[in-house]
Formats: C-alpha cells, structure tokens, sequence
C-alpha cells in the first residue's frame, strides 16, 4: 500500500518524440506542484553532463512557469536543503549511478523521509526508478556499482521506464522488454510496471492512477501481464 502523505509524479520519459525537454509535462509539473521552487537532483547524469548544464536545462524548461529551479549540489548542508525543500525533482540519466551517488552522500533516508511526510516528488526515467523497491529492472548500463541495488521503496513495485512493446515484424534478435523482466521475476518476487513514454504515474492521498497518452503493462508472478489503461487506479493490483 501506499503512505497517504505521498504526493508524487513518477514520469517514464522527460522527453518524448517531436517535443522539447520537458515540454509535454510542464503544465502536468505546474498544476501538481503547486509551487514556485524545487530542488533539482542532477545526479543521474544523462550522457555525462555536468550537474550545473543540467540544472540549467531544467531552469530553462520551467522558467515559463516561474518556478525557481536549485541544484542540491548548490547546497552545503544537501540534507536540510532536502529536509527544507517545496518539491524534490530527481532527473533521469543513468539509475545506478544516481543511486550510488544518494548512497555515498547519505541522503536516501533523507529523501525517503522527505516524500513520506508530504514533500512532493516527481521523478523523471532513473528518477522515477529510483521510487520502486529496487532498480533490478532500470533499461540502464552498470556503469558504476552502488552499495546495494534497494530503492527508496514508496512504490510496492519495481518500474520499468521507457517500456516498449516488441514488434513482431523486428529483426533485431536482442532480448525483449517483457523476456527482461519475465527474468527479473523468476529470481524476484516483486512486482513490475512497464512504464511508456507518455505516461506517467499520480499518486496522491493513497491512490496510484496512470496518467497520459499510453497504456501500461503490469507484470509479477500472480497476475502474469496485465493492461492498465490510462486513468486507471492501480489499487486492485496491490492488494
């Protein structure tokens, strides 16, 4: 189940096809929020910028909406800034290692508390990866290791952003998403959430609806796979 204080958009992609970062989600970030500063946590590192551009790139996208954007690398004192904080906004990159980053600073007890009591969050790709039980199931490379693959667990399941369904008349002989994580549950009993570009999960007062232009796919060892389509509350599958 899911802690009533919890208010969180836990989004698959910050980009989708023929829209500009962030684009078709900023009035969804505006609306939720509520607010006129977040602090941005840059460390997943999308193909290796640097914290500063990335804060930078999120400024720019939400400056429409006035909301002040901070890097928590800007903060000496990063717990009380997470502590202190209106919204936390986790950005997408590489999930291990913003996860190994967290770990090393210490502040996956502070964020983890911080989104119990009520701060809201929203997370983009790793960001939104970095909700579930663990990161088994991130689409990402192990570029670096983290002390331990647990997650901050507000979700009762895993998440598998960026989720694509196979098509059938591919060539490419790769393994699918849904073989992926047909392999992640014969060795965990945990529960996972193809996520699609498009969409996004809303949790608020308890409940975990999907969001946005796509369906998703449910998968875990009871019900196999199952469609939610968008608008759908979850809360049937978690008990």
């Amino acid at each position: 189940m899911i802690n009533k204080e919890v208010k969180a958009l836990i989004i698959s992609t910050s980009t989708i096809y023929g829209s500009d970062f962030l684009e078709y989600i900023r009035e969804e970030i505006k609306d939720f929020t509520q607010t006129d500063e977040l602090i941005f946590i840059p460390f997943a590192q999308p193909s290796g910028i640097n914290y500063d551009d990335y804060t930078e790139k999120v400024k720019n996208a939400l400056q429409a909406h006035e909301i002040k954007v901070r890097g928590i690398h800007e903060f000496e004192n990063k717990k009380e800034a997470i502590r202190d904080a209106k919204t936390i906004f986790v950005g997408g990159g590489n999930t291990f290692l913003l996860l190994k980053t967290l770990y090393e600073l210490d502040l996956m007890t502070t964020l983890r508390e911080a989104i119990l009591s009520g701060t809201p969050y929203i997370g983009t790709s790793a960001g939104s990866n970095l909700t579930g039980q663990t990161i088994g199931t991130t689409n990402d490379m192990p570029i670096v290791y983290p002390p331990s693959f647990e997650a901050l667990k507000i979700l009762p399941f895993n998440l598998n952003p960026h989720y694509l369904e196979a098509d059938p008349n591919s060539t490419h002989k790769g393994e699918t998403r849904e073989q992926r994580i047909a392999e992640f549950l014969i060795q965990n009993d945990i529960a996972v959430l193809g996520l699609k570009e498009g969409s996004w999960l809303e949790i608020l007062e308890g409940e975990i609806t999907l969001k946005g232009s796509e369906n998703a796919v449910w998968f875990s060892r009871k019900n196999k796979e199952r469609i939610i389509e968008s608008g759908m509350r979850m809360s049937s599958l978690l008990q």
